[in-house]
């Protein structure tokens, strides 16, 4: 009996010096380390990222090449597409993978004083071929920013100079969706360094509307993938340099800014009418986080391209990264239910051990008697 007590008593002892030791310390140690992914390729500089769900890999743009290439978990780094057929120096921006029609969307821009163009180009996520290659009209100016795909192939894309969104039919077929007077109602603050920049970063829901950012006025829209219809997103804060923006399956909206080294989460219980930023995370301002790309389990992560310093007329790097990202505050919520979880564990142990303790003082005393 002394020997069994004694066993049974070191491990309920044991584990609750683990439980202690699980709730004094932080709940950052107990975090999974969070997977980095640091690549090299020759003044690549990308500004776009998107994961392809059935390759397993990343694809980035480039804002020198005239390529986009796939990024692996390990850092491997292969050229799906180069279109040496388009203008040269024209940049890849925005990336988009259209999976169930397996193709890449991309961006494409000429920035000054090249001669304009922009573009939205679709290529086979396999062999890289040219699907097709629409040019974006526009009577005033434009920059075509970021991508985004519909579940019908139709892809949608800012125009970040003319405040406007394009939309490109599945067969390359480009309107103009929407220019509402809304996406310009705000003022802007002409001494930004960014003030040029409006419509930028955009994500579609599956309920068949768009998420659009502002960068230079930090607003966000909710605009009707149909007719094009735009309301303002209200917000507990502005999202000042908002850049990229990615919607999670379990309807979490994520936005970076390359600008501040910022990223936020928000969430919102009435669609889109209104949202709140449940937590913001800082970023490494001198990567440049420019895009965010989500894949599964909700996991994201944060493309540093150093574009900035690309823009600047820097050729001499090769070394670019991609980085996961998670909230604090829902990796606390998490310790909290494993927390939660540790205590029934120790309670259902200790119940079993008071029951066999019980149980062999019965036997022993009918051995005894």
């Amino acid at each position: 009996m002394t020997l069994l007590s004694s066993k049974h008593s070191f491990i309920a002892v044991l584990f609750l010096c683990l439980l202690f030791i699980h709730i004094s310390t932080p709940s950052t140690v107990f975090a999974t380390d969070r997977h980095v992914i640091n690549f090299r390729s020759p003044n690549l500089y990308p500004e776009g990222i998107a994961w392809d769900p059935k390759a397993r890999h990343f694809l980035v743009g480039s804002l020198h090449h005239r390529t986009i290439s796939s990024v692996s978990d390990s850092g491997v780094v292969k050229t799906l597409v180069s279109d040496t057929s388009l203008p040269e120096n024209v940049t890849v921006l925005g990336l988009a993978v259209d999976s169930i029609h397996n193709r890449v969307l991309a961006v494409l821009h000429a920035m000054k004083p090249l001669p304009p163009f922009n573009a939205l180009a679709a290529y086979d996520l396999q062999s890289g071929h040219r699907l097709f290659l629409s040019l974006l009209p526009s009577d005033t100016a434009a920059i075509a920013n970021d991508v985004t795909v519909d579940l019908k192939g139709n892809a949608y894309v800012t125009n970040a100079a003319g405040n406007f969104i394009w939309k490109v039919n599945g067969k390359g077929s480009a309107s103009i969706l929407s220019n509402s007077p809304k996406f310009t109602e705000h003022p802007v603050d002409p001494t930004l360094s960014y003030s040029f920049c409006g419509l930028n970063g955009i994500a579609y829901v599956s309920d068949g509307y768009l998420l659009v950012g502002q960068s230079n006025t930090g607003k966000m829209y909710k605009v009707d993938a149909e007719d094009g219809t735009a309301t303002r997103v209200v917000l507990n804060k502005d999202l000042m340099c908002a850049d990229g923006v990615a919607v999670r399956k379990d309807g979490v909206v994520l936005v970076v800014s390359p600008e501040l080294g910022k990223m936020w989460f928000l969430k919102s219980n009435d669609s889109w009418g209104e949202g709140v930023v449940f937590d913001e995370i800082d970023l490494d301002l001198d990567g440049f986080p420019t895009t965010i790309a989500v894949r599964e389990k909700d996991r994201a992560y944060v493309l540093y391209g150093r574009v900035r310093e690309g823009v600047l007329g820097n050729s001499e790097r090769e070394s670019f990264g991609i980085e996961e990202v998670r909230s604090e505050k829902e990796s606390e919520g998490e310790n909290v239910v494993w927390l939660y979880v540790m205590i029934g564990f120790g309670l259902v142990y200790f119940l079993y051990w008071r029951f066999q303790m019980g149980q062999l003082v019965k036997n022993m005393d009918k051995k005894i008697n």
